[in-house]
């Protein structure tokens, strides 16, 4: 290719595009993960550390503290024009912890009410194993999109490739159990601490056990690729791409925005 008697090189003006597409990718994540920060965590703590500090109750700062993640979860239906499930789940705890706190007046049932949803995504997860889609493909193939490249190669390896299939469910499985062991550990938290803590120990645990449940997911990703590429070997074949990638912790995690 000639432009004003120059050469250009070929696929250029490709290469230009996916680094731009690389580019905005990158930055979404990065906005994604300051929103889930600031929304989800500091501003909730600084919103019931000031609160308290102005003289209201434990269940007054902890109902307004909610404010920030119920708008965070507003921004991102704005933004995308839909209410995903994930969205809906939060705010519907969200709305139960509010009734609960208005008539109980405990803090501690508003506390524990918050680990409801965690919960409840954990026994949706065991029990979308027998579904047509385990709940987390679900989940990551809405949070890529459905009609990007990404989604379509997800649904793509489903149909195609048995073991994308149960790699994907062994996943579920393993969330699934992870969520109700993080729920129950909320639980006794808020049944042995102070408010406080017991507030500030729900915004942090939900990130170590997302962090600690991709950690195995990378971990079982890489031990797969290994065990698909030896058995390609060992029969003459070139290995197949049906490789599971790890959910995002902020499209999971979200249910504990409460």
């Amino acid at each position: 290719m000639r432009h004003n008697g120059r050469s250009a090189p070929v696929g250029t003006n490709d290469d230009a595009r996916q680094t731009a597409a690389k580019t905005r990718a990158k930055g979404g994540r990065l906005r994604s993960a300051a929103m889930i920060v600031i929304f989800d965590v500091a501003a909730p703590l600084a919103a019931y550390n000031l609160l308290r500090s102005a003289g209201l109750t434990a269940v007054t700062a902890l109902l307004l503290s909610g404010v920030f993640p119920a708008l965070h979860v507003t921004i991102n239906v704005i933004r995308t024009r839909r209410v995903d499930v994930v969205g809906a789940v939060v705010l519907a705890g969200i709305a139960v912890g509010t009734v609960l706190g208005l008539v109980s007046h405990s803090a501690r049932l508003v506390l524990i009410e918050g680990s409801v949803p965690t919960a409840v995504f954990g026994v949706a997860c065991l029990g979308s194993l027998w579904a047509r889609h385990p709940l987390l493909f679900s989940v990551v193939r809405e949070f890529m999109g459905p009609d990007t490249a990404q989604g379509q190669e997800m649904t793509r390896l489903w149909r195609d490739e048995a073991v994308f299939r149960r790699d994907f469910r062994v996943i579920t499985a393993v969330w699934g159990v992870g969520f109700l062991l993080e729920a129950a550990l909320r639980v006794v938290i808020v049944d042995n601490a102070s408010t406080g803590t017991a507030l500030a120990s729900s915004k942090i645990t939900p990130f170590l056990f997302a962090g600690i449940l991709s950690a195995w997911t990378f971990a079982y990703g890489a031990y797969r690729k290994k065990q698909a590429v030896r058995m390609a070997i060992a029969a003459g074949q070139v290995p197949g791409t049906g490789a599971v990638s790890p959910p995002a912790p902020q499209a999971t995690k979200s249910t504990d925005r409460t």
